[in-house]
């Protein structure tokens, strides 16, 4: 067998949910180191830039003040321009003073040889006061400026300040912190994808637990549940959620069991039964008086088989979404009267009073006439079926702002507690000796559901034992769907 005639390719590492959340936690964990460090590294620039430009405005404003207040003290100028860069060991600095012929006055010692003089007057030529990064005579980096300054108090002459520092200690502190920079990447890049894996796989492993949950369930197995402990909180709600749909599951699963059950039992009874009637009469000659006895009670085998397929039948297409209602307005008063009567006379055989009433008026909606009435017809026979003698069944309809609402209520045996939420299963029989002694299939109240459900309305039973039922009908008085 070729892999493309049946085999499954193997799942791609890059396509599973680990890996996509590794490299996003390795992406956006470089970036935010990338991020930081950058925007430390330019921090620490642009604050050794400006450490600089003001220690070289200072000293341009001590030159300044000198030459304009104190332009015949030598001695002063020459030890601050001279003397004093010689004291510093790092950030050598560098000042040299020419008249207003360009002549030199005054000039740091080694001042020639460590910077480029012609440089120096073409890069500053045009930009006063302005630090400008350039390279020395040895390659060393330097930030130079030139600056006017007036001589002498009354200012008949002034005289060009050039001042340089050397920042090759700072550069080298930035180098160093690019070296850093480079290798906290480099780790990173190593580091994240690995922990990002392992929280990856951690945070995934709940998952995982689910998917072999789902894989042990099958239709002989569904009892399994996921155990949501310590799981985080979006995936603790979806266990939950999960489990809540196996509980559906579970009890749809033994439903359909119960119902198939209980409908291969309800068809065999009539099949066995005209089966059994048709071998009695075939074991000797009969007369024409006993074959049409077995034929009789075949033809209401018959019927009853008949009435059980319809019902089902009937079922099915409640619960069919292509199923179409035949809708139009209805006076639900008169439907229920016309019901009335039509089971007076059996009631009255039965010994049970049955009764309308209607309050405010006539009851108007929009309902499907023939399945609404079924529904109801199912109601009252069921009523007058579980009502002993004396006892009364009373068909009610009001208004609830835009609902409508029908009671069909009786004062026969009740249901007990425990059966009430099974009332509108299929086949389910409060008392299945008297049900099948009275014909009954269990069907009725699921029809009745399943129409009210068509309609877009809702269905509920309450019952005291000993006191009665009452079946509750709500339904949009403008319903469409």
């Amino acid at each position: 067998m070729t892999p493309s005639q049946g085999l499954a390719p193997p799942p791609r590492f890059w396509r599973s949910l680990a890996f996509r959340l590794s490299a996003g936690y390795a992406l956006a964990g470089f970036v935010l180191v990338s991020l930081a460090a950058a925007s430390l590294y330019f921090m620490l620039l642009s604050g050794l830039e400006r450490s600089t430009d003001e220690f070289l405005a200072d000293k341009l404003h001590v030159l300044r003040t000198m030459l304009r207040e104190r332009p015949d003290d030598l001695d002063g100028l020459r030890e601050e321009i001279e003397l004093e860069s010689a004291a510093r060991r790092y950030e050598h600095f560098y000042i040299r003073l020419l008249d207003e012929k360009g002549d030199p006055l005054l000039t740091t010692p080694d001042m020639a040889e460590e910077v480029d003089l012609t440089q120096f007057a073409r890069e500053t030529q045009g930009t006063p006061e302005r630090t400008i990064p350039v390279k020395g005579s040895h390659g060393q980096s330097f930030r130079i400026a030139k600056a006017q300054a007036q001589v002498g108090t009354v200012g008949s002459h002034s005289d060009t300040i050039q001042i340089a520092i050397d920042v090759s200690q700072q550069e080298k502190l930035l180098a160093r912190f690019r070296l850093w920079f480079w290798s906290i990447l480099l780790a990173t890049s190593a580091v994240f994808p690995v922990v990002g894996y392992f929280l990856a796989r951690h945070g995934t492993r709940p998952m995982e637990e689910i998917a072999a949950t789902a894989r042990r369930i099958s239709s002989t197995n569904l009892k399994e549940r996921i155990d949501a402990e310590g799981f985080p909180l979006e995936l603790s709600s979806l266990a939950g959620t999960f489990n809540k749909m196996l509980d559906r599951l579970q009890e749809s699963f033994e439903r359909i069991s119960r119902f198939s059950a209980d409908i291969a039992h309800d068809l065999r009874t009539p099949v066995n039964n005209i089966r059994g009637e048709a071998e009695v009469a075939l074991a000797r000659a009969r007369t024409v008086d006993e074959y049409r006895e077995v034929l009789e009670s075949s033809l209401e085998e018959s019927v009853r088989l008949s009435d059980l397929i319809g019902n089902l039948l009937f079922l099915a297409r409640t619960e069919s979404p292509l199923v179409h209602l035949r809708w139009e307005q209805v006076n639900v008063t008169e439907l229920l009267e016309g019901l009335r009567e039509y089971y007076e006379a059996p009631a009255l055989e039965a010994g049970i009073s049955l009764r309308t009433r209607a309050g405010g008026g006539p009851v108007v909606a929009r309902l499907d006439r023939i399945l609404m009435q079924r529904a109801v017809d199912n109601l009252i026979s069921n009523a007058i079926v579980h009502t002993p003698p004396g006892g009364t069944v009373e068909l009610a309809t009001c208004i609830e702002g835009a609902i409508i609402r029908i009671d069909v209520r009786d004062t026969g045996a009740g249901i007990p507690a425990e059966a009430l939420p099974k009332v509108f299963d299929r086949f389910f029989r409060v008392d299945p000796s008297r049900s099948q002694a009275s014909g009954g299939t269990g069907l009725g109240l699921a029809i009745v559901q399943g129409i009210v459900s068509l309609h877009g309305g809702s269905a509920e039973i309450t019952s005291q034992p000993g006191l009665g039922t009452t079946v509750t009908l709500r339904i949009h008085r403008n319903a469409t769907s």
